[in-house]
């Protein structure tokens, strides 16, 4: 195995560097969040750091850049107080990725993008058609991380929209079934696929296969 020391990773040039990071820690989630400015334009863009906090309340959460620079999504989240989180599918990938272009303010991806807004019944936040999972999350506070700058969001779960045929009969989502992507450091998308799903595992009880 190759060995990178924290001085040799330091001294990689910037791009190799935040490649190398960003997709050593493994997979991870892929998101589409939507939002509105107080003036009622639309956002989104893509996010790669959004988790599950807990169930009981319902939580999530995701990582904000440093504010040194405009950031949209979050001005919009502190003006408006809601946001959406939509899962991507593999057809959404090229589009997905395009959010991520800094544009201003008052341009909605939508428009720059193949992405389509979406409503639900007394909801005038959007959420991204064609998206399997779709959230309606309330911002509930946020924490600086001081280490780098950036901002921890904490949001509730309000409303769950979800494609029934990933629902299964003890409501564990088979996400697999719609295509949903995951990202491999900053710019590459992946399609897992379910190889296994185990019981509760407890001690000294082999482990037991739920498929």
């Amino acid at each position: 195995m190759k060995k990178f020391t924290k001085e040799a990773i330091q001294e990689l040039p910037k791009i190799p560097r935040l490649n190398l990071i960003n997709s050593c820690t493994g997979y991870k989630s892929a998101n589409l969040i939507a939002t509105k400015t107080a003036e009622g334009v639309s956002n989104v863009a893509i996010f790669s750091s959004i988790t599950h906090l807990g169930s009981d309340p319902a939580l999530l959460g995701f990582i904000l850049r440093p504010t040194t620079v405009p950031r949209n999504t979050y001005k919009n989240i502190k003006d408006v107080g809601f946001f959406t989180v939509n899962h991507i599918t593999e057809t959404m990938i090229a589009d997905a990725h395009h959010s991520s272009a800094n544009y201003e303010e008052h341009v909605s991806e939508f428009d720059k993008t193949n992405l389509e807004e979406t409503y639900h019944e007394g909801i005038s936040i959007p959420f991204v058609k064609g998206s399997p999972v779709q959230i309606l999350c309330k911002y509930i506070n946020e924490y600086e991380i001081k280490e780098n700058g950036t901002i921890h969001i904490i949001a509730s779960i309000e409303e769950l929209f979800v494609e029934e045929n990933l629902i299964l009969k003890d409501h564990w989502l088979r996400l697999d079934e719609e295509n949903v992507v995951t990202i491999n450091g900053l710019d590459g998308y992946c399609v897992p696929k379910l190889v296994d799903r185990f019981d509760y595992a407890r001690p000294n009880v082999p482990t037991k296969s739920l498929l």
